[in-house]
């Protein structure tokens, strides 16, 4: 959907029929509102807090709107005492950790293996690391990540070396630009259009997302809850 058939969604949702009681929103704020509506909806969808309670893909519906968001990229990673971690901080795009995947190499066995990796909470490391039956294994195939400083970690209690990594995670939406408009992220005007990335029946559903959150910034009561009530109902 491009962005000038946004921008008259969003006024229509907005206005009193043909009132034009609030036709002087600035592109910028339809531009922040519609970014902020992106952002809450990816949320929602990947925690589950919808009205069908389905989370990260909890059912096809969800695979289907949330595997745009989906990013596979290669771990730079390095060694430490009983850990591995990231060399460059998590990508500023990220939104929600997915999984990491490795392969591992010991003394014994130089043949990598691929691992199980579960995410931990970094409380726990020390409990974990002395847990007989949750502690990094390399023959049982086991280990567990945290997220720590915006790096993640890879544990191995010394016991095997990490050969290879993956990171997958929820990326942020773009964020749409439309031209001529002041950016209100960066100030600037923006030179071209940036439509959204999302098919056109999530874009219906971000664009009533966006009217209430402009809706309750006007106090338009009536429009807000309208416009809440129809995102829930469709997703």
């Amino acid at each position: 959907m491009n962005n000038t058939t946004i921008q008259l969604k969003v006024k229509e949702r907005l206005n009193k029929l043909d009132s034009l009681d609030y036709d002087n929103i600035s592109c910028w704020k339809i531009v922040e509102s519609f970014n902020k509506a992106q952002i809450e909806w990816a949320r929602r969808q990947i925690r589950g807090s919808n009205p069908f309670k389905d989370g990260d893909e909890g059912s096809v519906r969800r695979i289907d709107d949330l595997q745009k968001l989906l990013i596979d990229t290669p771990l730079q990673i390095i060694g430490k005492d009983l850990f591995y971690e990231s060399l460059l901080e998590i990508p500023g795009n990220f939104l929600e950790y997915k999984r990491v995947d490795c392969h591992s190499i010991n003394e014994c066995c130089k043949e990598p293996r691929q691992m199980i990796v579960y995410l931990a909470e970094e409380d726990n490391r020390a409990q974990l690391l002395r847990d007989v039956n949750k502690k990094p294994s390399f023959d049982w195939g086991e280990t567990f990540s945290t997220l720590i400083d915006n790096k993640i970690r890879i544990f191995t209690n010394n016991d095997f070396e990490l050969e290879k990594a993956r990171f997958t995670y929820y990326r942020k939406p773009i964020n749409i630009q439309i031209e001529g408009c002041r950016d209100p992220y960066t100030l600037n005007i923006s030179p071209v259009d940036v439509e959204s990335e999302f098919k056109d029946d999530i874009v219906e559903l971000i664009i009533d997302e966006a009217v209430y959150i402009l809706a309750g910034d006007i106090e338009s009561l009536v429009q807000a809850q309208r416009t809440s009530t129809s995102a829930e109902r469709s997703n």
